[in-house]
């Protein structure tokens, strides 16, 4: 929740080393976020397999065949991120939550028919019992964007298989994303309202961002030096207690 006067309050309470996520939908601009993050911040980065992925391309073509592999293979890779950030012991960024893979992703695509009810129950079980086992990230970074950003961004890094990406799909998963924030979601979460910052061309926003993630944390001396600072109080941040 939000402070009052629409101040983000502070993080309570930290551990030896930060996890950090960064979430929203296809096209939001979470790998190049978290590059860009984990450049300024000296932290390791783990993303989302994509490249080498051997169900995506498929799926896109018949999601109904291959939903419930690909959304295992995810939850699979998601858990191995986890374990290796916290066997390392070391401050890190991870592109996508376990949350979204099952909240959002396979709830989509069992609505939508393309997993059936033993898939899906079998889906889910898994993840809560994965659920069980992890440390939760300290905070969850949510890049929300509107359909026609997400679309312009999707054409911009050109991958063919998304091209033909259904809009109803993409409007589906923003949608759920909207009901996991609206659900108080476990961990904290930074909402940032992206549709017009440009961490690329402008690297300003970029550090408005970290600024805000660091007066969240409230604890500048995990971030090293530069950018310091509590930022203007901003509309396009805020933060959600769980």
């Amino acid at each position: 929740m939000l402070a009052p006067g629409g101040r983000i309050s502070k993080l309570c309470s930290m551990s030896e080393f930060t996890h950090l996520v960064l979430a929203g939908n296809i096209g939001a601009g979470k790998t190049t976020v978290t590059r860009l993050l984990g450049e300024r911040l000296g932290w390791r980065c783990y993303y989302e397999r994509v490249d080498g992925n051997p169900f995506l391309r498929d799926f896109y073509g018949d999601m109904e065949r291959w939903a419930f592999a690909l959304q295992l293979f995810f939850i699979t890779h998601r858990l191995e991120d986890h374990r290796l950030i916290n066997e390392r012991a070391e401050s890190a960024i991870q592109d996508r939550s376990i949350h979204e893979d099952a909240l959002i992703f396979a709830r989509n695509l069992w609505e939508m028919g393309h997993m059936n009810e033993g898939e899906w129950a079998t889906y889910i079980q898994l993840y809560r019992q994965v659920l069980a086992l992890l440390r939760p990230p300290d905070l969850v970074v949510y890049l929300r964007r509107s359909i026609p950003s997400l679309q312009a961004n999707i054409r911009l890094r050109g991958r063919e298989f998304e091209a033909t990406i259904p809009l109803d799909y993409l409007t589906r998963l923003n949608e759920y994303y909207e009901d996991w924030i609206i659900s108080h979601p476990s961990e904290r979460v930074l909402i940032v309202e992206a549709d017009d910052l440009d961490f690329i061309v402008n690297p300003e926003d970029l550090t408005n961002l970290l600024r805000h993630i660091k007066d969240a944390f409230g604890q500048q001396e995990l971030f090293g030096n530069g950018d310091t600072g509590t930022p203007p109080a901003d509309s396009r941040f805020q933060l959600l207690q769980p």
